[in-house]
């Protein structure tokens, strides 16, 4: 409620509205001064209405603390994201900061519009690429584009939940339709290439031959791969389960390991027994190696080891695959292109999105429809075409 103060012949009209990041309570205040010619009933009547109708505007967001977005952007990191989100992600986040703040990071909190957004959001879908990849043409991709919009929001509902603003500018914001080509992966043909020449690898790249085998077969993903131990192997069911993810952060000074992406993604995968082969026999070459070190052997328990044990650097597999390509002829691909072309056999087998949501450890399957819609669209036409096949028109 609205406290009024006679002050000489004007009066401060002071409102509260909340607390800051800081817990200090938010005091906004106006003066207000009755014209000369005004008698007391009309000073009165007029100064409740002006303290109604400031209490009004403070109420709506419309005067707040007179804080810059990319101040209170900062104090959100320290007191939200730091602590409540997981490492990766926070530093994702502090990747698009520079972007952000450069374009409305001077902006007040409380003079951040749904515009402004808007056309920040506008401008991402022309911006260039900054690590210079030439993937999406040099451009950013849609999913990009939507986390910046998602850091933006959910700082600005941390901002409501403070009472610093009413209503979360970016509530109607929308993301402009960016076209972005189709994923690269292996076909069947060059899947099955890719298998018959790993069987021409020499015994010191065996890890690699797994490493790519388990991939195309699974789906899991770099991270999942990496933090494998075998313990999650069942060799009795031929089940490999995901129990973590191994990431690497310069913060953190290298490689870390963590819980996997989502809840979804802790999961099970039964793989044919070819693939349950092929490890056992990588389990035995890493048992004779860590006889060979002897003391110099940690013990880590993970599955894709350097030659003392510890865990894979997450660049290694993906150098041995661009070797391998350049010996082979074989067309390079990522490392995720084999989540790719797993996601793709399964949908083509006629696996319905529900399963194959499961399958790749999604949140939801809507996650999943949206990443491989072509693909779930080229498997329905041709089981439509099968349809019409069965049953000719004459």
């Amino acid at each position: 409620m609205a406290t009024i103060q006679k002050r000489g012949n004007s009066y401060r009209i002071k409102v509260s509205c909340g607390y800051n990041t800081a817990g200090k309570q938010i005091i906004q205040s106006m003066t207000w001064k009755p014209d000369e010619k005004m008698t007391e009933r009309q000073i009165e009547k007029e100064l409740q209405r002006q303290a109604v109708l400031f209490e009004e505007a403070c109420m709506k967001g419309n005067v707040v603390a007179a804080i810059k977005f990319e101040d209170f952007s900062r104090l959100w990191f320290k007191e939200y994201a730091e602590i409540r989100l997981k490492q990766r992600t926070v530093e994702g986040y502090h990747q698009m900061e520079k972007r952000i703040y450069k374009a409305i990071g001077h902006i007040r909190l409380d003079k951040l519009t749904t515009r402004h957004i808007q056309k920040f959001i506008i401008e991402l879908c022309n911006a260039e690429r900054e690590d210079g990849r030439d993937r999406n043409g040099g451009k950013l991709s849609t999913k990009t584009i939507k986390l910046y919009k998602s850091m933006i929001s959910t700082i600005c509902d941390y901002a409501v939940k403070m009472q610093m603003i009413s209503v979360n500018p970016c509530k109607n914001v929308t993301i402009p339709k960016v076209i972005t080509p189709e994923k690269e992966f292996y076909s069947i043909e060059e899947a099955q290439q890719m298998l018959d020449l790993f069987r021409n690898e020499d015994e010191s790249n065996y890890k690699y031959v797994c490493f790519y085998t388990l991939a195309v077969y699974t789906g899991f993903r770099l991270g999942e791969l990496m933090g494998l131990e075998w313990k999650d192997i069942d060799f009795d069911t031929n089940v490999i389960t995901v129990n973590r993810t191994c990431l690497y952060s310069k913060a953190k000074g290298g490689l870390y390991t963590e819980t996997p992406k989502t809840s979804q993604s802790l999961r099970s995968l039964k793989v044919p027994q070819g693939v349950i082969d092929m490890l056992l026999k990588w389990k035995g070459l890493q048992d004779i190696q860590r006889q060979k070190v002897g003391d110099k052997w940690i013990e880590t328990d993970r599955i894709f080891t350097k030659w003392n044990g510890l865990t894979l650097d997450r660049s290694a597999p993906g150098y041995f695959f661009k070797q391998f390509c350049e010996r082979t002829g074989m067309r390079y691909v990522t490392n995720h292109s084999m989540r790719h072309l797993n996601a793709s056999l399964l949908i083509n087998a006629g696996v319905d999105v529900k399963t194959v949501q499961s399958c790749l450890g999604h949140s939801t399957a809507t996650t999943t429809l949206q990443i491989y819609a072509h693909t779930f669209q080229s498997a329905q036409a041709a089981a439509m075409e099968a349809v019409a096949e069965a049953l000719p028109l004459k």
